[in-house]
């Protein structure tokens, strides 16, 4: 009879378990690092629409200012992920440690998908690039954003000494222009669109990677995207494909929705409220949806950051891409 009546209770403490809810795995962590600028949007759109909880992925975010800060983390081993690298110092890291930064997608700038662009200030005597002779102008910091600046102005006629170029901070660049510290500048979005906005300056020209670099104004000019380590894709190969499984997600849903995703750029990046229905968007690609010639068109302008010494050595784009 007792061992009856135990094995009752235990059948009955076995259904009472049964009723309960399973316990929730715990998410997998990934270190990702953020320049918190409307680049990093697909990263925005993928936390904020749940496309990395339906993955089981719990991404912990570091702001990094900058393409050197985040080689920095990638290569020390601080991230897993950096959100937005620019393509020339993600390929230069890559030769100094390859692998280091393994691009999984990446963003065209063109002259309608906006990013990279000169502005002068109101007031300053300038509709085109070969007219900022004699101009005080500042640059987008970091070696590729400098020296793609200088090639540029060098291929609209004007030569070291004909201008004066200094980096700046890009958190600065609005405010240098509003006090007219700066006749002029190379700057990126969405820094263009709130100078624009605030009616201190006006742009120029766009879309000058494609038609000053590559020589054509249709080309991708592929000039940054989203890295991961080798060592994260080896060492954690389901996560990695997970993660990039929602950046796929967000990219599809940007392409798709450019207006509804232009709203995750408020509060999450330096873009005013009142700006962020003018920022332009980007033409993101996973790497495994690349053609041909976009793959061309990325290869040309490593080239590109080869010949101006910002990439110490010619290479292979395609050894540094990873497709899911």
């Amino acid at each position: 009879m007792k061992l009856t009546s135990k094995a009752a209770a235990l059948l009955f403490l076995l259904a009472c378990f049964a009723g309960l809810p399973a316990p929730a795995l715990a998410q997998d962590k990934v270190a990702v690092g953020v320049f918190p600028l409307s680049s990093s949007l697909p990263y925005f759109v993928a936390l904020e629409r749940g496309f990395f909880k339906e993955q089981n992925i719990e991404p912990e975010m570091t702001k990094l200012l900058g393409g050197p800060a985040n080689v920095a983390a990638l290569m020390t081993n601080q991230i897993e992920v950096s959100a937005v690298l620019v393509t020339l110092e993600g390929l230069n890291a890559d030769v100094k440690k390859p692998g280091v930064a393994t691009y999984i997608s990446l963003n065209s700038q063109t002259r309608v998908w906006k990013m990279e662009q000169f502005v002068v200030r109101n007031g300053f005597a300038a509709k085109t690039i070969a007219d900022l002779k004699g101009a005080k102008l500042m640059s987008a910091p970091g070696p590729a954003n400098i020296n793609t600046a200088k090639a540029i102005l060098a291929k609209n006629g004007l030569k070291e000494g004909d201008y004066t170029i200094d980096q700046l901070d890009m958190g600065q660049h609005v405010n240098a222009m509003t006090a007219g510290t700066f006749d002029g500048g190379y700057t990126l979005e969405p820094n263009a669109s709130m100078m624009i906005k605030a009616g201190v300056a006006h742009p120029i020209e766009a879309g000058v990677i494609s038609k000053y670099i590559l020589g054509n104004e249709s080309a991708n000019a592929y000039a940054a995207g989203c890295t991961m380590t080798a060592d994260f894709i080896r060492k954690r190969p389901d996560v990695a494909k997970r993660f990039a499984a929602a950046w796929a997600k967000a990219i599809a849903f940007i392409n798709a929705n450019p207006d509804d995703a232009r709203k995750h750029l408020a509060k999450n990046t330096y873009t005013p409220d009142n700006v962020v229905d003018m920022v332009p968007m980007l033409g993101y690609v996973m790497v495994g949806d690349m053609t041909k010639e976009q793959l061309a068109d990325l290869q040309a302008f490593a080239d590109f950051g080869n010949s101006i010494g910002v990439v110490p050595e010619k290479i292979d784009v395609t050894k540094f891409l990873h497709k899911f």
